[in-house]
């Protein structure tokens, strides 16, 4: 499932573009002008962050930002023509959770959003089972009949990246910015050497997978019932 982002942002120049840009990097983004629209948005749809514009009509940033906040701990990044220190200030007192300023590039934005997700997302669950598998992400350990399938930490996180999507598709681009970072983008050898690592480790029969099975032109999954 793609990361939901609500962008509220006045220039239409700037809003299309970033969108546009986003949306190449992973994104569903959907945007707003105003500060009232943003809100209103909020209130009828699920997001998993916010790109803020400071100056906005209406209602301007830093009202929006302290209603987000006064809702819930919906992650909030302020945008900000200015990067001196009180508008910076300003912003995060009133609850965002980081800031970039303008002229914004998609690239570093796009790693901000990750990376903040990563810090705010809720902890690991003690263990998922799955397919006969206990993973353990506390301990970084994969467990079957209480014996330890033995994986290297990148074949760990892979496996635990499945899991936790729960049936979910998990795109090939998702898995190789989650487990190796944005400088392997696009190198999918890499991804296919590892998937089939893993499944000599983790599947009874490795070349007939029913645990993480190949979803063809999307990514991989783990399906529920595995």
């Amino acid at each position: 499932m793609s990361t939901r982002v609500l962008l509220v942002e006045d220039d239409v120049m700037i809003s299309e573009a970033l969108s546009l840009a986003l949306a190449d990097e992973g994104f569903d983004v959907e945007c707003a002008e105003t500060g009232e629209d943003g809100l209103e948005l909020l209130v009828d749809s699920r997001f998993d962050v916010i790109l803020l514009d400071l100056m906005l009509p209406g209602i301007d940033g830093l009202t929006v930002c302290r209603s987000v906040r006064d809702q819930g701990a919906l992650p909030i990044i302020v945008i900000t023509a200015r990067a001196d220190t009180q508008d910076v200030i300003a912003g995060l007192e009133a609850g965002a959770d980081d800031y970039v300023t303008k002229p914004l590039v998609a690239g570093e934005l796009a790693a901000r959003i990750r990376a903040l997700l990563r810090r705010t997302a809720p902890p690991p669950p003690a263990r998922i089972i799955v397919g006969g598998l206990e993973i353990r992400p506390d301990e970084e350990s994969v467990h079957r009949d209480g014996n330890q399938v033995h994986l290297t930490r990148t074949e760990f996180r892979l496996l635990a990246e499945l899991a936790a999507a729960e049936g979910r598709v998990v795109t090939r681009e998702q898995l190789l910015q989650r487990v190796w970072g944005h400088d392997y983008f696009g190198d999918t050898r890499l991804l296919d050497v590892h998937i089939r690592r893993l499944r000599r480790k983790v599947e009874p029969d490795p070349d007939n997978p029913s645990l993480v099975l190949t979803v063809r032109g999307r990514g991989y999954q783990i399906t529920p019932g595995s």
